[in-house]
């Protein structure tokens, strides 16, 4: 007997059709993939399989059980990992576990050894607060928690978005184990390394499926979906002006040195990557150079003003786009653009024009009324940015900017960012894509608060003597001796 039997499930949510006669099965045991772009349906699958959502037509059994008739059944054997973490982030690792572990009927104590070797790694913070733990920690407490009550069948869907890549391989390794004891793992996830560990998948667009074999059959059956072609990139500015300079920058807190003693420049209409492992001090170096946060000691100017004194002025020449916020959901389009427009100070007959130009460019002119919580992640994003530079600033940060999107609508965002900076703007971007590494023109790579290597992709490569940038990060992050918490 399978694992999962799905045989022609459909939902629709009014006119739009989300899963449309899919069928497909998992083996016990296996390690299942379900890929595809934002909005194919991923979601409404698991809800279903998951007894969170009844499907509009066919039937779906999880463990033998049906999930119309027999869902409190189900819900004893199946851990769900969501696409955002289910953790509750003011409560502390050990009253997340003990929460979860009551809503299955069991304790902590009692569903212990099944989450030993996974649990054993954050157990000595379990007195702390969730919303204080890094990316990677966060993961490995929300694994905890749906593995907790012993389920046969686990879902997760994207459960490493956002983590660096020595996190994602180490929950990788984790699933590994899982496998070992028996359990079925039904994942998706928009990174092709993770898709290359599942014995098999299954390519989920537009509601349906579009075809089911081992990985590198389906990656290559879609290779212009999932491998499209590289980009080639020169910056051919000849300005050598210094946009950012930082030198000695210290961050801070009590003892503990978020940011330690690094300097660097970047140069106008450069690519500058940022890169660290979760917890290595990006964000906090971030936040001093975009005025949130003032350094403990060192100097640093940003689009020529310095980040001790004159931190308003810098925020006038700068855009910000964070992967967790940088739109209004319940504004539309337009009334999103203008929104920021204003703030930027810009005039309301250049906001009109410009706003014009910008959704024809975009092709978004016929959903310029529509709400931002309707769009596709990839178009919000692509729509995050455009507005992020809407005021021509001289330099924009990008927080990990397409996270969680599959590899064409990637593709499409980093065309705008090199159009961004061949019209002169600096772009400053931190990215878990180790492939968009080799997009930038430089590169830093952050470790225990310090900058361990600087310089051009190929620099690099040959520097550590690694084949490309993943495995460059991978040497170097390895090295940390501080937590990632």
């Amino acid at each position: 007997m399978n694992a999962i039997e799905v045989n022609g499930v459909s939902k629709r949510y009014g006119n739009v059709v989300a899963l449309d006669d899919v069928t497909f099965s998992v083996g016990k045991g296996e390690v299942f993939g379900i890929i595809g772009p934002d909005g194919a349906g991923k979601t409404s699958l698991y809800r279903i399989l998951c007894t969170l959502l009844l499907p509009d037509g066919g039937t779906a059994c999880v463990d033998g059980f049906d999930v119309r008739k027999q869902a409190s059944q189900i819900r004893r054997r199946v851990g769900y990992m969501p696409g955002r973490f289910s953790l509750y982030e003011d409560l502390t690792v050990e009253e997340n576990l003990e929460f979860f572990a009551t809503l299955f009927g069991t304790t902590l104590h009692e569903g212990y050894d099944s989450i030993k070797a996974i649990y054993g790694q954050i157990e000595k913070f379990r007195h702390r607060r969730a919303g204080a733990l890094s990316g990677g920690m966060k993961q490995k407490l929300a694994l905890s928690c749906a593995l907790v009550h012993s389920p046969s069948v686990l879902f997760l869907d994207e459960p490493t978005t956002g983590v660096d890549p020595v996190s994602r391989k180490e929950f990788w390794e984790m699933l590994s184990t899982l496998r070992e004891r028996g359990i079925t793992v039904v994942a998706s996830t928009p990174y092709l390394d993770e898709v290359r560990r599942c014995d098999r998948v299954a390519f989920l667009e537009k509601g349906r499926i579009r075809g089911i074999d081992r990985p590198e059959v389906v990656l290559e059956q879609f290779r212009d979906i999932f491998n499209p072609p590289g980009i080639a990139h020169e910056n051919t500015l000849a300005k050598d002006e210094k946009v950012i300079e930082v030198e000695h920058l210290v961050k801070a807190f009590g003892t503990f040195r978020a940011v330690d003693d690094i300097s660097f420049s970047v140069k106008r209409g450069e690519i500058f990557g940022f890169l660290g492992a979760n917890g290595a001090g990006k964000t906090t170096a971030m936040h001093m150079l975009t005025g949130l946060n003032q350094p403990t000691s060192g100097t640093g100017r940003v689009a020529g003003y310095d980040i001790r004194t004159q931190h308003e002025k810098i925020k006038k020449h700068i855009g910000y786009m964070s992967q967790r916020f940088s739109l209004y959901d319940d504004l539309s389009v337009a009334e999103n653009i203008r929104l920021f427009a204003g703030i930027y100070g810009m005039k309301e007959p250049e906001i009109k024009d410009k706003t014009a130009r910008m959704l024809e460019q975009l092709q978004f002119s016929e959903h310029k009324d529509d709400l931002v919580s309707s769009l596709p992640l990839g178009w919000k994003q692509k729509l995050a940015f455009s507005v992020s530079i809407f005021h021509e600033p001289d330099i924009v940060f990008l927080d990990e900017p397409t996270g969680g999107v599959d590899p064409s609508t990637r593709r499409q965002f980093w065309d705008l960012i090199y159009q961004a900076a061949a019209r002169g703007i600096t772009v400053f971007v931190t990215t878990h894509y180790m492939d968009e590494a080799e997009y930038c023109d430089r590169i830093s790579i952050m470790v225990d608060g310090k900058i361990k290597a600087l310089g051009t992709p190929d620099s690099l490569k040959r520097q550590f003597s690694q084949p490309d940038m993943d495995h460059v990060f991978t040497y170097l992050a390895r090295q940390a001796t501080r937590s990632s918490d």
